[in-house]
């Protein structure tokens, strides 16, 4: 029971690390800093952080880089880091940082969509757990759409009346601002989700996660200094001073990019994904909340009603999850049983 407190604190921990992040990083955009610079600077960070740690744990299981690893790895970086992250923080700065978080928790259903249909992920429509899966996503898709495109009254007005920052767009362009926020921030999510399925058959020709990271943050690196030179060419953007701006950049290359990697890596490797995804609607919660009192933040009906539908979706994709590890393991159980007992099955018994 003792251990288990450990992995919920750290589980907690990560939550509230990516709920700061979203919060401090919208007000940072809004201060003016520059997205493009910002993602550089995060991911130098970053690779400063990780690469000594990298080259000392994995010196002995990274295998040698070849041309073709280095383009999928390259290619990860321009997928989930230089596009989700730049059109992410470009659709942070029309929207609220609310609306970002519950739309984040589509990832899951996306993800497994795109499994599906690249046939990296089995659906048995007859069982229980397949048909919670595929409703699960549809939930997830539905929940999206209404966040994107349904805004309805507002729920409530606020806590506060004054807000912490005040929003540069007009109350006559808000609807087409947090239209056009969404739809970037939908984009980017299938860019992640994408980015987690192009991962994973990476990690099969390289095992060794840290050093990949590593990589992956040197290439973002370029990557977004390319379009920052393209779309940020005031040399002013580039200027670091002791503020608001610096503090965030620090904050997402050393918490995100460095200690919440470790976190993620530990719960996942112990007590696997699903454990550490059924936490993340908290994002929401803790979001909404500070929203209310920094931002003076209104919730609109559809927001409230699609993060409602997006997480209902998202927990059905993590029961019909959960219960295909359960039913992996009775074929398993039921081997081991007949081969202690001297009667092994037969290769058309197993399952």
């Amino acid at each position: 029971m003792t251990s288990y407190i450990y992995y919920y604190a750290a589980i907690i921990a990560v939550q509230l690390a990516y709920a700061g992040s979203n919060i401090i990083v919208k007000i940072a955009l809004h201060k003016g800093l520059n997205q493009f610079v910002f993602v550089v600077y995060r991911h130098l960070i970053g690779m400063i952080l990780l690469g000594p740690i990298a080259y000392c744990l994995e010196r002995k299981q990274r295998p040698p880089l070849s041309l073709a690893v280095i383009s999928k790895i390259f290619l990860l970086a321009l997928l989930g880091t230089t596009t989700h992250l730049n059109l992410f923080y470009v659709g942070l700065m029309y929207t609220s940082a609310t609306l970002a978080s519950a739309l984040n928790n589509v990832i899951p259903g996306l993800t497994f969509l795109m499994a599906v249909l690249l046939r990296m992920e089995k659906i048995e429509i007859s069982s229980a757990r397949g048909q919670a899966k595929v409703l699960g996503t549809l939930i997830c898709i539905a929940g999206s759409l209404v966040c994107t495109f349904w805004k309805g009254g507002f729920l409530y007005k606020g806590i506060e009346k004054m807000p912490l920052i005040s929003p540069q767009t007009h109350d006559d362009h808000a609807q087409q601002d947090s239209l056009k926020g969404s739809a970037l921030l939908l984009i980017s999510y299938i860019a992640w989700s994408g980015w987690l399925i192009l991962q994973a058959l990476v990690y099969k020709v390289y095992p060794a996660p840290l050093s990949m990271t590593t990589l992956i943050c040197f290439f973002a690196s370029i990557q977004s200094s390319i379009l920052a030179l393209i779309f940020g060419r005031n040399p002013t953007f580039w200027k670091l001073e002791w503020n608001l701006e610096l503090l965030t950049i620090l904050y997402c290359g050393v918490v995100i990019s460095g200690i919440v990697y470790c976190l993620l890596a530990w719960c996942i490797s112990n007590k696997g994904p699903v454990f550490a995804a059924m936490f993340s609607p908290l994002v929401v919660v803790i979001v909404a909340i500070f929203s209310a009192i920094a931002f003076a933040e209104r919730l609109h009906v559809g927001s409230f009603v699609g993060a409602l539908l997006i997480i209902s979706g998202l927990y059905c994709v993590l029961w019909g999850k959960s219960h295909d590890h359960v039913t992996a393991q009775v074929p398993m159980e039921e081997k081991d049983i007949a081969e202690r007992n001297g009667h092994p099955l037969k290769d058309t018994e197993q399952v």
